[in-house]
């Protein structure tokens, strides 16, 4: 005999729409408490979940709060990644200007890219929003809903925040990597890399978090380190020393050299205070030391300086540990005769998965 609970569940596809809401307001803290209950039926309550994300909004609200906790699971995962009539539909929807629950579905596709199957959205073509973007790939769309989005520009009622760690997931697979590295035709040729590298400071933590991480994933590229060492393509390194700098006074010896960017730098600039985001910044740096070309860069321009201080006023002993490693590396006298190195070992296990978004 259904327990209560799981009356309530199957109301989720009642023909009434006060039921339906009353059903999945009801249901929002049981989707995290226990979500075997949404898994009966051969996943009958997602079903139900994936067709109430075009219900009325309250409804839609709380269907897709229940999908981003539901999403955790990796049978849930993999049934929601592989539907391309659901993905089209959560496409649909956060490129429209007046979707009210953007961010929302910004949230589950970053859960969705925990699976490889949603790594298609990379070549997957579709019309574009007028208003958005003048691409036909999605990836292009989505990329110009982070960028024209922020702060609620294109969508009053969405920042799209949380499609950096969605990107971030992206950069993980090469052909993502491929993707952030080049130009792109319908975008006057400029690299997505350098859409995203200008929020290292943004006032949103979730953004620079995201972005911190997109930019390593793609460093493990390490073919790619010209093309984002060089000044006239990604520009990466003032993006990625600044945030680990704060407003230390250095000596003539330790400016000379430095890059332009980072001099002369205003007596309230603040070092990047959330801890993972530094640490992640230093681990970027650490890859950007794989080939004697780059370290030999990095030396050039006085990085060594720069993670002293970082090391000399961060408190976290994880910020002094990577501080340590990229010292090491820097410090060390070069071999008379190397190679351009590849990935190491010791880089590939800083590879990390976000965790799985939950509300």
């Amino acid at each position: 005999m259904p327990s209560e609970l799981e009356d309530l569940v199957s109301f989720l596809h009642h023909g009434n729409a006060q039921i339906r809401q009353i059903a999945a307001e009801n249901l929002v803290g049981y989707s995290l408490s226990q979500p075997a209950l949404f898994k009966t039926g051969q996943l009958t309550p997602i079903q139900d979940l994936k067709l109430l994300v075009r219900d009325y909004p309250l409804i839609a609200k709380n269907a897709l709060d229940m999908l981003i906790n539901l999403s955790d699971d990796p049978e849930v995962l993999g049934h929601l990644a592989k539907d391309d009539k659901f993905l089209e539909t959560l496409l649909l929807r956060i490129t429209n200007v007046k979707e009210p629950h953007a961010n929302e579905i910004a949230m589950l596709l970053a859960n969705l890219a925990k699976h490889d199957g949603i790594k298609r959205v990379l070549t997957l073509e579709r019309t574009p929003p007028k208003a958005l973007s003048t691409s036909r790939k999605a990836m292009d769309q989505l990329m110009d809903c982070f960028v024209k989005g922020a702060e609620g520009t294109y969508n009053a009622k969405a920042d799209f925040d949380y499609l950096a760690y969605f990107f971030a997931d992206m950069a993980k697979h090469p052909e993502g990597r491929t993707y952030f590295v080049t130009p792109q035709a319908h975008d006057s040729d400029i690299i997505p890399l350098t859409k995203l590298t200008v929020f290292t400071e943004h006032k949103s933590a979730i953004r620079r978090r995201g972005v911190a991480s997109t930019i390593k994933n793609v460093t493990f590229d390490v073919e790619s380190h010209p093309k984002l060492f060089a000044t006239d393509e990604v520009n990466l390194l003032p993006y990625l020393l600044l945030p680990i700098m704060g407003s230390e006074e250095y000596d003539d010896d330790d400016t000379d050299g430095m890059l332009d960017d980072l001099q002369l730098l205003p007596p309230d600039k603040e070092r990047e205070k959330d801890v993972e985001i530094l640490k992640t910044h230093l681990e970027t740096l650490l890859i950007l030391t794989t080939t004697k070309s780059g370290r030999e860069l990095l030396r050039k321009i006085k990085v060594y300086p720069i993670i002293r201080e970082t090391h000399l006023h961060a408190e976290h002993e994880d910020v002094h540990d990577a501080c340590d490693r990229v010292v090491q590396v820097l410090a060390r006298d070069e071999p008379e005769e190397e190679g351009e190195a590849t990935v190491s070992k010791e880089v590939e296990e800083m590879d990390e998965d976000e965790e799985i978004i939950e509300v």
